[in-house]
């Protein structure tokens, strides 16, 4: 065997060893991840490895015309813009009606029924049938994150339902979302061919099923 060579065996024994050491080193990362209490730790290495398919990054959005036909093209003013045309067409017959009744929902006869025990069962079976492909709200908890922790989450998030229903109070959290504009048809310059695309934390929204699922 010629100088600075090495056999078969040697490179399979090299190869496994180098296996091993990355599974540790894994296994070490993960164990380091789960008993951190860095919350932006853990969710930085969940979204980077349950993210299956990232979105390229997506171009500008297009010039707009402001209410006084001046053309826009800052972000920040395009952004402005398409606000104000937004909340310029929101109406409360747009609002769901349920997000301004107190917890107590009110019976066909006009009596109000006692706020219903959210089960836990329930819970559990949404999370476990959460749609893993759907984008995060602005909390960063990717759904497949709570799907996968289900058994886990279902007794907190069951808690906290049940006190936002007797409170009337919803987490800070969950009233944020991230809202973008999908272009729909004709001039591109024209707000009105946008249509607003809301983002919303994914325990809100399931929070959100049920209610609707009490109130029908």
């Amino acid at each position: 065997m010629s100088k600075g060579q090495a056999t078969q065996e040697d490179y399979k024994d090299v190869v496994s060893l180098c296996r091993q050491k990355i599974g540790r080193a894994k296994a070490q990362l993960e164990l380091n991840l789960a008993t951190a209490t860095i919350k932006k730790c853990f969710l930085h290495f969940f979204n980077k490895k349950y993210t299956c398919n990232k979105r390229s990054a997506k171009e500008n959005l297009h010039p707009l015309l402001d209410a006084g036909g001046n053309i826009v093209t800052k972000d920040e003013e395009k952004a402005e813009v398409l606000n104000a045309f937004f909340a310029s067409v929101f109406n409360s017959k747009t609002s769901c009606s349920w997000g301004t009744q107190t917890p107590e929902l009110e019976g066909r006869d006009g009596e109000q029924n006692e706020a219903p025990i959210i089960q836990g069962e329930m819970v559990s079976d949404l999370l476990h049938h959460l749609d893993t492909h759907k984008s995060m709200g602005p909390d960063g908890i990717q759904p497949r994150v709570l799907r996968e922790l289900a058994e886990v989450l279902t007794k907190p998030l069951s808690i906290i339902y049940q006190q936002s229903w007797l409170t009337g109070e919803v987490p800070v959290d969950w009233r944020l979302a991230n809202v973008t504009s999908i272009y729909r048809k004709g001039q591109k310059e024209d707000p009105g061919n946008y249509t607003p695309v809301s983002l919303a934390s994914v325990p809100g929204k399931v929070m959100e099923l049920i209610i609707l699922s009490a109130s029908a």
